[in-house]
């Protein structure tokens, strides 16, 4: 290599050459090896004069594995040859070396300062003894550029916005999720302690840290995505790290009903719901959508009114004004300072809300939410997980007890039926498809169980050709008890809203609701109270 770059700077440190003839055979990656001659001799390769841009072909296989479908492999941008592959960590490293820290630090826009970086990494392709395409020099300094002041093989990732979430289950197994399915991404790390860097990059900005004496850490990106990491000795097979990302366009209902999630029916339903002060609990699993749900029904809220929402950690996006948002804390490396979401609904309280949002209730905080939807604060929602609408009345019970006040079941069951008014169920199902499954109103006790009635259900008929799932969230034929409040807050609702789609159709067929072939055609009898007058008692 000659001793002068093309500009005709002097070169202060010796070539990338001679550091790449000196370096030890280990340093190279154990997953490209040398090939070998017949005699054991390791073969040097040269560098082809000229190398064409690869043609890079997505690459979904699903592979069988024990007689099942394997996760899909699928590559996220521009793939490197193998010669790009073996210079990638070697550039990083002697990047490191020569890089001028102070020049670097003083850049304080982004742009300049990832423009410094790469300018740096093209010198240092120029000294190396391969020649590569120029796609390749491009994909290469941008993912050592990430390497150094982004998020290293999972910027790619975190940067496509049809990726809702990234998983990183260790160096060499990287996946992430699609339009609700999940795939095996190419992209992998160099070793523990690269998962490991990367975990203290993302988290050390935010206040806190990650070791041996704290090894776990739940918090937020600046953009909001929930990030969650932990490390051995609790991670056995290494660091595992877990972003879900925030969407940057915030879901509506109109976006909602055009995923097929819920109907235009249940929107309206909803919205009257909502605006009449209705307390609402929104319940589903893991990745079911509950968060967006939440956003959307918040959006329902008048902006006249003052609303506190309380999370842990914060992810909500509302656009209403007066909107106050809460977090909670967790122990500082005293073991002191932790601030709970129970202190923050307490707090709540005095701050004069019209509405008070809990992102979710997982604790005894769910004894002082019930009271304060008891006690004037009408209109406030929640989420929680679980599988049904009765599981999750049933799982609001056993965080009330979690709050150590020695009150009867009976009592917990009271507050609860006069607390809560909707349930709605989230689900998502085999295709990846998030769905409303269940909207059921909490109508009242009997004897000692809560009474529970359907208004909406997701029927499920099966699936198609490409194995996504036919079905239809339809109305019961149940007019909710709700629907008089209502109507008294200037939502009414029309009955043929709450009308199933047998009976629509029939009535589309010219016959009357209440005659006697409208209920022989839905398999029923008609009493004959039904069309009795007073006279004939």
């Amino acid at each position: 290599m000659p001793d002068r770059m093309p500009g005709g700077a002097k070169l202060q440190q010796p070539s990338l050459r001679d550091y790449l003839l000196t370096r030890k055979p280990a340093t190279a990656p154990a997953s490209h090896p040398a090939p070998e001659t017949s005699t054991g001799a390791a073969v040097l390769e040269a560098p082809p004069p000229h190398r064409p841009e690869p043609e890079i072909e997505p690459r979904p296989r699903p592979a069988m594995m024990n007689g099942r479908a394997a996760v899909p492999v699928e590559q996220v941008g521009r793939a490197l040859s193998r010669d790009a592959e073996r210079l990638r960590y070697r550039l990083y490293d002697r990047l490191m070396q020569e890089l001028d820290a102070q020049r670097v630090a003083a850049q304080t826009n982004e742009a300049e300062h990832r423009q410094a970086i790469e300018d740096a990494i093209e010198e240092l392709i120029k000294q190396s003894d391969v020649e590569l395409a120029r796609p390749e020099v491009l994909t290469l300094m941008r993912e050592i550029a990430d390497e150094i002041i982004a998020f290293g093989p999972i910027t790619a990732l975190l940067q496509d916005d049809s990726i809702s979430e990234v998983m990183v289950n260790g160096p060499e197994d990287v996946f992430f999720e699609r339009k609700g399915m999940l795939y095996r991404s190419e992209r992998t790390f160099r070793d523990d302690e690269h998962v490991k860097r990367i975990i203290d990059r993302i988290v050390q900005p935010l206040g806190r840290r990650i070791d041996e004496s704290s090894p776990m850490v739940d918090t937020r990106l600046l953009d909001g995505s929930r990030v969650n990491a932990i490390i051995p000795p609790l991670a056995v097979k290494g660091p595992s790290l877990t972003i879900r990302k925030f969407s940057k366009h915030k879901l509506t209902d109109r976006d909602l009903i055009r995923f097929g999630a819920m109907t235009e029916e249940l929107a309206e339903f909803l919205r009257g719901c909502v605006g009449s002060k209705l307390n609402i609990l929104v319940s589903g699993g893991t990745g079911s959508g509950k968060t967006t749900f939440l956003n959307m029904l918040a959006a329902y809220i008048p902006p006249r009114e003052r609303i506190v929402t309380i999370e842990d950690p914060a992810e909500l996006q509302l656009s209403q004004e007066n909107w106050v948002s809460l977090e909670t804390r967790p122990v500082n490396i005293e073991g002191k300072g932790l601030v709970t979401q129970r202190d923050l609904v307490k707090n709540s309280l005095r701050m004069r809300p019209d509405r008070v949002i809990i992102g979710e209730c997982r604790g005894s905080e769910a004894f002082d939410m019930l009271q304060a939807m008891n006690t004037g604060h009408d209109g406030s929602l929640t989420t929680i997980h679980a599988n049904t609408p009765r599981d999750a009345i049933s799982r609001v019970e056993n965080m009330v007890l979690m709050a150590n006040l020695d009150l009867p079941a009976k009592a917990i069951r009271e507050q609860i039926a006069s607390a809560i008014h909707l349930v709605i169920q989230l689900s998502r199902l085999s295709d990846g498809s998030r769905r409303v499954t269940h909207v059921t109103e909490i109508v009242g006790m009997e004897q000692e169980i809560i009474s529970m009635q359907e208004i909406f259900v997701f029927r499920r008929y099966g699936l198609d050709e490409n194995d996504k799932v036919i079905g239809a969230l339809e109305p019961t034929g149940i007019r909710p008890m709700c629907a008089e409040k209502l109507e008294l807050f200037g939502y009414p609702m029309a009955p043929e809203l709450f009308a199933t789609l047998e009976s629509r159709s029939l009535r589309a067929s010219g016959l009357r609701p209440d005659s006697d072939e409208m209920l022989n055609a839905l398999g029923q009898s008609a009493p004959p109270e039904l069309f009795a007058t007073p006279d004939r008692h």
